[in-house]
């Protein structure tokens, strides 16, 4: 389906909850998956309050930015929810967004995922400086990288240097491909067929690779799917109702939720919602909402799902290399960033065809969640104005 902006109505409402292929690879198997660690400068602090600040924000990313849908959840300190929503959830039918609807959560996942990993180690059964070689022997081999050299923390941390599959498959997960089902060793493959980044443990980059690594090492520690121990483990256990790990063949969304959309070079866009997120798998498959994404990192900063020692080597940071990089430290699966105001969020971020997701909380408790329903921003400054969105968010309380 193609859709002109121009036939887009626009609506914002509030309620209270119980070479262009190389551009392409790059923003979002890297700094976009990222997007709710970006820096934002002073300016986007707001004066007004808390509601005007989320409303401003949600408002500027439908009638600027052009994105289609926006919503936002925010919890207070004292744990109060309230969500927002603002444009349309489907550009054919003009229909209302859906409140806290579900979106693809992309690269969040890998955040759920390196909290098994964490609790594994917490139980003994991982070392977190144990070469991956030990969990997955002769696995890891390829030009330049070897996996009895690289650990688990570097896989965690994205200082492995081991290459990126997505930069080969992206084009095709947006067009040709997006029905097709992907295993996870055919994954491993596709990026062993390229050389190393750089030698273990010597620099940062962001890599998908690693987290499919990760979601391996805990099938194999534990001898049960990923998807299961992701649920045990984290989404039941903190009563996430609305998070999931989609099935083999399971290109929907079950619950309510907005069209997700790709962007064409003309500004056009096309309904990317249903396609097979195998490709993503422990890096970037799961589905939730705003407020499931709060409810997931306040509970993981406030320490109900790891044990303290755990929880600190995840929250222990690396510089992200390079000169006015979109992110300022990154730990276990854990972004840390400043915010305009002072203080210091928590989160990680995701983008993946046709959703992108800012979440981030801060040390105080303050939790919110910025979602789009286009991965690529239709507009050159959607992207800076989404992170902006969310530091108004959480700086506005």
């Amino acid at each position: 389906m193609d859709v002109r902006h121009s036939r887009r109505p626009r609506s914002v409402r509030a309620a209270p909850s119980a070479s262009p292929r190389r551009a392409l690879a790059v923003l979002l198997a890297t700094a976009a998956a990222l997007g709710a660690a970006g820096t934002v400068p002073a300016a986007a602090a707001p004066s007004a309050g808390p509601k005007d600040a989320v409303r401003a924000g949600l408002e500027r990313l439908v009638d600027e930015d052009r994105y289609p849908a926006a919503m936002a959840s925010v919890t207070t300190r004292d744990g109060r929810t309230r969500n927002w929503t603002a444009g349309v959830a489907d550009l054919r039918t003009g229909s209302r967004v859906p409140v806290d609807g579900q979106v693809r959560a992309g690269s969040n996942t890998k955040t759920y995922v390196a909290v098994v990993v964490l609790q594994l180690v917490g139980e003994g059964k991982v070392e977190l400086d144990a070469p991956i070689d030990r969990y997955l022997p002769g696995l890891v081999r390829g030009e330049g990288f070897d996996g009895r050299k690289v650990t688990v923390r570097q896989i965690l941390q994205h200082t492995s240097g081991l290459p990126e599959y997505t930069d080969k498959i992206f084009e095709a997960v947006f067009g040709k491909d997006r029905h097709r089902y992907y295993q996870p060793r055919e994954l491993l493959d596709i990026a062993f067929a390229d050389k190393a980044r750089f030698e273990p443990g010597t620099s940062w980059a962001y890599t998908n690779t690693n987290y499919v690594l990760a979601g391996l090492l805990i099938e194999k520690v534990t001898g049960r799917p990923v998807a299961e121990q992701l649920t045990e483990r984290v989404i039941e256990r903190i009563g996430l109702r609305h998070t999931y790990f989609p099935g083999v063949g399971d290109e929907g969304i079950r619950e309510a939720h907005p069209r997700g959309y790709a962007a064409r070079p003309d500004g056009s866009l096309d309904d990317v919602t249903a396609l097979d997120p195998s490709w993503g798998w422990a890096a970037g498959q799961l589905v939730s909402t705003p407020s499931d994404l709060n409810r997931f990192f306040s509970a993981l900063i406030g320490g109900r799902l790891l044990k303290p020692a755990q929880l600190a080597e995840m929250r222990t940071t690396v510089k992200v290399p390079g000169e006015g990089a979109m992110i300022e430290e990154y730990g276990l699966g854990l972004t840390r960033t400043s915010l305009s105001c002072g203080k210091v969020a928590w989160g990680h971020g995701g983008a993946t065809p046709g959703y992108h997701t800012f979440p981030g909380v801060t040390e105080d408790g303050r939790a919110a969640t910025v979602a789009v329903t286009a991965n690529l921003a239709p507009s050159p400054k959607g992207f800076e104005h989404a992170q902006a969105a969310l530091d108004r968010t959480l700086c506005a309380g």
